[in-house]
């Protein structure tokens, strides 16, 4: 799995800057990225393929989009792979880009954040990682400050977020001042997901990163903290978006953890 390291925040959105370089060697290998509330720009330098499916290998182009997943999205590479990426809230996507996050994973789009590729190739050929992160924070503040955010979707949002996705669909829309129809309409655009949707990839995602940082975490406890019915309806939910259960994917973190010692980095966003 690759779990790139957050670089510098900014604010509520875009929510995050990373970078991340591996070396895979000659040979083909495949990784997973597993579902997260947040839909993001990625830019790379190298070879990336997506394998969805039917098997068909998908060249990506630089940059693309990932919009939200509901299920862990696979992708193949060899050699040398630099890849970064900025982290949206997927209701901010279309407030910065004019582009809806929408569903399926990864999207090809056109927008001249693009034009952006060639000049970062250049500074990442000459090793210059803080000048291509901070070419994309400058991108971005400026395009943050010239758009009009859609203060519905905002204040659900932040409402979403600070409950780590436990809040209903109802009480979420009084907050926003909306009605549930038209608060599920403004989420459907922006994102293709509903507000249920999209909280329970947040609350997901807090399982997630709990059990990153202690794979020995109680469950039980886990699902009472962050407002699953039960142990049995967190490992459903769990399940559903990674494919696995919590339990073993506990499992498998703790090994990797013993394996890698020191060197056993996960991107973790709180």
């Amino acid at each position: 799995m690759l779990n790139p390291r957050c670089s510098t925040t900014f604010g509520l959105d875009p929510k995050c800057f990373w970078y991340d370089n591996r070396d895979f060697g000659d040979r083909e290998t495949t990784f997973q990225v597993v579902p997260d509330g947040y839909a993001e720009i990625i830019f790379y330098f190298g070879n990336l393929q997506m394998v969805p499916d039917d098997g068909n290998l998908m060249q990506l182009p630089s940059p693309f989009m990932m919009g939200l997943l509901d299920r862990p999205a696979v992708f193949q590479t060899r050699n040398r792979l630099e890849i970064m990426g900025v982290r949206c809230f997927p209701w901010t996507v279309s407030d910065l880009l004019g582009l809806s996050s929408g569903k399926g994973g990864v999207h090809v789009f056109v927008h001249p954040i693009a034009e952006l590729q060639s000049a970062l190739s250049g500074l990442m050929a000459s090793g210059k990682i803080d000048e291509v992160l901070a070419r994309l924070k400058d991108y971005f503040t400026q395009m943050h400050s010239q758009v009009t955010v859609d203060k519905t979707l905002f204040k659900a949002g932040a409402v979403m977020i600070g409950s780590n996705g436990t809040t209903p669909v109802g009480q979420v829309a009084a907050a926003a001042h909306a009605t549930v129809r038209t608060l599920e309409r403004k989420f459907k655009q922006s994102s293709g997901f509903t507000v249920k949707d999209v909280s329970g990839l947040i609350r997901f995602e807090q399982v997630r990163n709990k059990l990153w940082n202690d794979p020995d975490a109680n469950l039980a406890g886990l699902a009472h903290e962050l407002g699953y019915a039960d142990q049995a309806h967190l490992t459903r939910e769990f399940k559903k978006y990674s494919g696995t259960t919590p339990a073993a994917f506990a499992r498998t973190t703790k090994k990797r953890k013993l394996a890698l010692g020191n060197d056993f980095v996960a991107f973790v966003q709180a």
